[in-house]
């Protein structure tokens, strides 16, 4: 099975075109289904002869789930268009900083965003005016995700003993309009710690470094493959993995989600769409196989 996922993505490898776009595959009852992908507008086009309304998705490079860099742009970018391309949706996917990311799907000018984590019902939204962002946002049911915890520098003490409340008053390094955990976030909209907003997560392990935070919260292996992608030069990236450490305990795992702009024209049937699709790749071990696929290393 592992020499047939290797000559697959070899093969999708090969499939890209010159301008890096890549192509996306995946199995239906045993028969292997290929989405050609094209360049369009700022980002790519997949299934542009799809019978239902296009849909504009946007996301973020978030590596090692997804990335314009990445082998096949990561296995949730792959996920994304299988899942969408299997309900005959024509897709046009965005990378965008995350801020602006949410701010095109809460206000309607993108029908998806994604990969989210969970988002509580009490979270406000920072882009339209009263409102929650579940009251502009619907999620999708979840898929597979990561572990969300605090990283602090290297030799300082663990400060976080498994109960949020122990991080009372402590600077808080967060990408601004990520969603954390439900509790963490409650609990940073309350006030109740020294919040410091980065633009992204590179930006945010160099908060850490700099010893303008306390702590930093996210996926640990995002925020280390993100160093490790980055345009930083070597020594760079060695300065900055080698004076973080993870604290001792985790939060939490998260689930991914795809949220959906409440403004997008029919998406109680989009919803109801990406679910059944998530049904089905999971039931059939689609899901999975896609994930140990994006894991496996270009050629």
């Amino acid at each position: 099975m592992r020499t047939l996922l290797v000559l697959l993505l070899i093969l999708l490898s090969l499939a890209a075109s010159a301008q890096d776009v890549v192509n996306v595959g995946y199995f239906k009852n045993a028969s292997y289904q290929l989405v050609q992908g094209s360049n369009y507008k700022n980002g790519y086009l997949y299934n542009p002869n799809g019978r239902k309304k296009m849909l504009h998705v946007v996301t973020l490079d978030w590596p090692p789930y997804i990335g314009q860099a990445l082998c096949n742009k990561g296995w949730v970018f792959q996920f994304t268009i299988a899942i969408l391309a299997e309900q005959d949706y024509p897709i046009y996917i965005e990378f965008l900083p995350w801020a602006r990311a949410v701010r095109d799907a809460e206000t309607g000018k993108a029908d998806i965003l994604m990969p989210e984590y969970y988002i509580e019902d009490s979270a406000p939204s920072d882009y339209v005016t009263g409102k929650t962002r579940r009251e502009v946002l619907a999620l999708s049911n979840s898929f597979p995700g990561g572990e969300i915890g605090f990283l602090k520098r290297k030799g300082d003490k663990d400060r976080f003993d498994g109960n949020l409340s122990s991080l009372k008053g402590q600077k808080i390094g967060v990408v601004r309009g990520y969603q954390n955990t439900p509790e963490f976030d409650a609990m940073m909209d309350n006030g109740e710690f020294v919040i410091v907003e980065a633009v992204d997560d590179l930006q945010l392990v160099k908060l850490l470094v700099a010893k303008r935070v306390d702590l930093i919260i996210g996926d640990p292996k995002v925020l280390r493959f993100t160093v490790n992608y980055s345009d930083l030069s070597k020594s760079e990236k060695v300065k900055l993995l080698s004076n973080i450490e993870n604290e001792s305990k985790p939060i939490k795992y998260n689930h991914l989600y795809f949220a959906l702009s409440k403004k997008s024209p029919q998406w109680r049937q989009i919803l109801d769409d990406i679910n059944k699709s998530l049904y089905q790749f999971g039931n059939r071990g689609e899901t999975q196989r896609i994930i140990e696929m994006g894991n496996l290393e270009c050629f």
